[in-house]
């Protein structure tokens, strides 16, 4: 008999980052280590337990912009490239360090293996590696989510129509690449508001995902804490994280990925290389050093950055099978507990950011694959499952209005505005505005015009990225975040000024709609109000 469930649920996503008027640009660095050392390895993963029969189940958010530049051919041919150059220096890697340096000898050789099975990993997906995951969920072993259209945080938007307009292209986005509707949503930054609800019902929606305190202070208090779902006023489940698991993981500190024998984040050989003619090739054209994922230290404990220890790839492995381990157990501890307490098996809820398994934490992929071993193999307490199999299994739960929150800092929206972004909301909601004015006024258009209205939608979608706002926060690419925002407002701001004049630039128009190819299926009229574009 099980005693719980857990869910574990990742959030794949980056934003939309493509640059086809440059021969490499840095931003869109992020996707290609992002599919190299996260996509590509969890889908490994998953794809070895399938073979092997270990019957196991992850719900999995990829936001629409992952999507679109996953299945975008310049970004294909470009990420292509990238991995080539990364298997030719791991070759040169595995001969330097055999003669040179052999203490990061086995650390060569895993980079060896690693890129040239993530080449041929991409290959044999023909360059989208959503179709191995659209086969996963095909099979029933992950449950594929959908997020707001570009991250857009639906809490500081304007009115009700263009909060609409998120969930509805997700919804369409999803459809495109996953040839079906989706059944869940991951909220960006899991920011929900009162009333929100009512936009994920009208597209289908069956679940989404929270923090704690959405829950714990909404109205009334919940019977069963965080450990059940609650449901909103528009019929809408709601599963909120689980705290205990959230800080085991996610804690560079207390958490596992701070173990002294994990891979090292802040050494990479770009940095690391005596010799810049050596590396000089495996850099951008500006020749200017930065991290291109060989790192050879591992953690080793509190100590300044050059005296990190050498990494060595089999302790590692063997560390996250212990912390699989470790981890189970304290899930059953945590089930059994709860289950005499709610008289009911608890479903414990773990969701996490996909690029920390991989990325951030290297060995992230090999615990999660150590980790559905165990619950297949050593145990029956603890069954894997998606929030939709426990609506199906439990679809009786108690009503809820949640309490306003995010899983922003302190809970609530400082991170998305606050005196270094606010002056972002004013432009954005005057876009917004003018947005819904071109879809009122102009109900059937063909030609230049379509395309034009089209354009304007995609650039304030793109705009409304909470990503922008965030990274001014954590002060990390600002520069490049403000360029961002002001762009699509710029670029927005002018398509509009041609429709009102009826002076359309058709090779300026073109140059944008090159440059900022999101959501091709997109139909501006979806900013039509009271209701939208519902298909």
């Amino acid at each position: 008999m099980e005693t719980g469930y857990l869910s574990l649920v990742l959030h794949a996503h980056l934003p939309f980052v493509r640059h086809p008027e440059y021969p490499d640009f840095l931003e869109e660095d992020w996707l290609y280590e992002a599919i190299s050392e996260t996509y590509i390895p969890l889908l490994q993963a998953f794809k070895t337990l399938q073979r092997d029969g270990v019957k196991f189940r992850v719900t999995m958010n990829m936001s629409p912009p992952l999507c679109e530049m996953l299945a975008d051919e310049l970004l294909q041919a470009r990420y292509v490239a990238h991995l080539d150059k990364l298997c030719e220096l791991t070759e040169k890697e595995v001969a330097r360090t055999k003669e040179d340096a052999p203490n990061f000898h086995s650390a060569a050789l895993m980079y060896r293996r690693h890129f040239n099975e993530c080449r041929e990993v991409f290959n044999s997906y023909d360059g989208n590696i959503l179709r191995g995951f659209r086969e996963l969920q095909d099979a029933g072993l992950i449950e594929i989510i959908t997020c707001c259209a570009t991250h857009g945080f639906l809490p500081l938007m304007a009115n009700e129509t263009v909060k609409r307009a998120q969930i509805q292209i997700a919804k369409e986005n999803y459809l495109k690449h996953f040839g079906r509707a989706p059944r869940g949503i991951w909220l960006a930054e899991c920011a929900f508001n009162p009333g929100d609800d009512q936009y994920l019902r009208e597209a289908g929606i069956k679940f989404f995902i929270s923090d704690a305190h959405a829950i714990l202070y909404g109205t009334p208090r919940p019977r069963r804490g965080i450990y059940a779902p609650v449901v909103t006023p528009n019929d809408v489940a709601v599963f909120a994280r689980d705290t205990e698991t959230s800080e085991q993981v996610w804690s560079s500190e207390i958490g596992y990925p701070g173990d002294p024998l994990y891979r090292e984040f802040y050494r990479d050989l770009g940095y690391d290389a005596q010799d810049f003619d050596y590396i000089k090739p495996y850099l951008h054209d500006d020749g200017v050093r930065r991290n291109i994922g060989l790192k050879y230290h591992r953690i080793t404990g509190k100590v300044a950055l050059h005296e990190k220890e050498p990494y060595v790839p089999e302790w590692a492995q063997e560390r996250a099978a212990m912390h699989a381990g470790n981890f189970l157990s304290n899930r059953q501890a945590q089930a059994a507990h709860l289950n005499y307490t709610l008289g009911r098996p608890p479903l414990i809820l773990a969701p996490y950011d996909a690029e920390l398994f991989g990325h951030w934490w290297f060995e992230g992929p090999h615990f999660l694959y150590y980790l559905f071993q165990q619950l297949h193999y050593d145990q029956n307490q603890i069954q894997s499952i998606s929030p939709i199999d426990y609506l199906e299994m439990y679809p009786d739960n108690q009503k809820q209005t949640p309490s306003a929150s995010s899983w922003g800092a302190e809970g609530y929206n400082r991170v998305w505005i606050n005196r270094q972004n606010d002056w972002m909301y004013l432009h954005q909601h005057v876009a917004e505005n003018r947005m819904i004015e071109l879809a009122e006024r102009y109900s059937s258009a063909e030609g230049l015009l379509l395309r034009a209205l089209n354009q304007a939608a995609r650039e304030l979608l793109l705009a409304q990225s909470s990503d922008w706002a965030f990274i001014i926060t954590t002060g990390t690419m600002v520069q490049y975040a403000i360029k961002r925002f002001k762009d699509h407002i710029h670029r927005f701001t002018r398509l509009y000024e041609m429709i009102e004049q009826n002076a359309l630039d058709e090779a300026w128009l073109a140059d944008v709609e090159g440059k900022d190819n999101i959501f091709q299926e997109i139909d501006y009229r979806v900013y039509t109000p009271p209701h939208g574009f519902v298909t």
